[in-house]
């Protein structure tokens, strides 16, 4: 998909607002089986880091990957990281086609919002405001440049939130950190009454932060599935920094264009520095000789699980049976409930699809040896990297899953453990398989050798139906291993 921009980006709009009118026209599957490449005169004035808020969140779309030149906006990039050496240009070809078009003119954008609970119930500000605010969060993956911070500190300069809302700010890195702190701009949001946690996820995976039980939470994150943020009723919208920042000081849903009329505030004018600091004197060389290096383990932080080499006959019931666009979250939540057992598989295994049955950990416990499928309708997977989704329910012994798409990260990371990620063939036998159904597979193994499709037997209900599973050379090898390490150690590659 070729998505053309021209125009420039108005006051008070941002890269985050492009990716969320992308998500309003196309919602969470659009992206699905599709490389996304931005291109034409729009890119002029989008800036590496702008570039960034707009790939990042197209695993949000379900694209297989977003791509973007190396061009001089690249170079400046690099430049301010003192690595302009590393820099390479990488253009499209001139005339190069596509075979599906977008075009968004950045001139007509608007302040955009994603609503409750998910990236693509997207709508303008302007439809959502005045709601009431609990709790601004600026800061994550998705929003990591330094503009993404230094726009709100100078929106909120001589300003305090509003009394009624927890502004949290969430350093994307030390360095960003660091950077703040120098240019003075941390101190501006610190008075305005901002809380600085560290550098890293936090909020935006539930580790901290989470807001209170049915009031609103704006976030500059990627993704408001539903208890993500560690609150099981939570209301979090996602939009761009300047949103937040209007929100944090009116107390409510806020247009950021506003500010201009009720506080004469005049869009802040930032230009990316040329020369910021850069300290390495953190990073640490590994030592010559890794194997003298002792790993110390507590309680929590236990080896992974060793995966079986991929059986060529498996039988077994279908635990779940899945609607569309299941993410990762309700694969393997978030929250620091769980989340501090990511180093112990058999216990974080035990919240597995705990948000949508309660009891599937005991149930799949019961077939962990023998195997068991799980069934899913599109974009399987959707969301997060998270490979704890798929690391988790092969640890509980699931062999396969079987669903109408997935989203690519989450599919590679199937094929990573060992579970072989299905595709119907024909998407009505979806339809026909119920929870508890007993499937079986055989010849598995030559099957996935002679890229054939698979015939499923239902065996419950005395039918069959065909699902493919299109995989790499590469793939092949690694889903026969029964795994990425597996394969790594057979090929001396660890």
């Amino acid at each position: 998909m070729g998505v053309k921009l021209t125009g420039k980006l108005p006051d008070w709009v941002s890269a985050k607002d492009v990716i969320l009118e992308m998500l309003r026209r196309h919602d969470v599957a659009g992206g699905v089986g599709k490389i996304i490449e931005y291109y034409g005169p729009g890119l002029e004035h989008l800036t590496a880091m702008d570039r960034h808020v707009i790939a990042n969140m197209g695993a949000e779309l379900g694209a297989t990957t977003t791509v973007f030149p190396s061009d001089h906006q690249t170079l400046a990039f690099l430049k301010q990281q003192r690595r302009e050496k590393h820099w390479k240009e990488l253009l499209s070809d001139p005339g190069a086609s596509y075979d599906l078009h977008e075009e968004i003119n950045l001139s007509e954008l608007e302040p955009l919002i994603a609503c409750p609970s998910s990236p693509g119930n997207v709508v303008p500000v302007r439809e959502v405001a005045g709601r009431e605010v609990y709790q601004v969060m600026i800061g994550s993956s998705a929003n990591p440049g330094m503009r993404d911070f230094v726009i709100p500190a100078l929106i909120l300069e001589n300003r305090r939130a509003h009394p009624r809302v927890s502004l949290d700010i969430n350093p994307s890195s030390r360095q960003i950190l660091e950077n703040l702190t120098e240019k003075g701009d941390l101190t501006l949001l610190i008075r305005a009454g901002a809380r600085i946690h560290q550098a890293g996820c936090n909020g935006c995976i539930g580790m901290g932060q989470a807001p209170a039980t049915h009031k609103i939470s704006l976030r500059t994150v990627p993704r408001n599935f539903p208890g993500r943020s560690g609150t099981k009723e939570d209301q979090v919208y996602l939009c761009s920094p300047e949103t937040a920042a209007a929100s944090a000081l009116t107390g409510v849903i806020t247009d950021p264009r506003d500010l201009e009329k009720k506080l004469a505030l005049k869009y802040p004018r930032y230009q990316e520095p040329t020369d910021i600091l850069i300290n390495t004197d953190m990073v640490f060389p590994p030592p010559a000789d890794g194997g003298s290096v002792e790993v110390i383990r507590g309680p929590n932080i236990q080896p992974l699980p060793p995966t079986e080499p991929l059986k060529t006959y498996v039988e077994g019931p279908v635990l779940l049976k899945l609607e569309n666009n299941i993410s990762t979250d309700e694969i393997s939540p978030a929250g620091s409930k769980v989340l501090p057992f990511r180093s112990n598989i058999p216990e974080i295994s035990k919240f597995t699809f705990s948000t949508i049955d309660e009891h599937f950990h005991n149930r799949a416990m019961k077939y962990q040896k023998s195997g068991s499928f799980l069934v899913a309708g599109s974009n399987y997977g959707q969301g997060s990297s998270r490979e704890h989704a798929a690391l988790a329910p092969s640890f509980l012994g699931v062999r396969a899953v079987i669903a109408k798409s997935y989203a690519r990260i989450h599919r590679s990371n199937l094929i990573n453990f060992g579970i072989l990620p299905l595709v119907f063939s024909n998407e009505h036998d979806w339809k026909g398989i119920d929870r508890d159904d007993v499937l079986v597979l055989d010849g598995i193994i030559e099957t996935i050798r002679q890229g054939k499709d698979f015939h499923v037997k239902n065996q419950t209900k005395n039918k069959e139906f065909l699902a493919k599973c299109p995989l790499t050379s590469h793939e092949r090898e690694v889903l026969l291993a029964g795994g990425l390490i597996n394969y790594m150690i057979q090929h001396h590659l660890s």
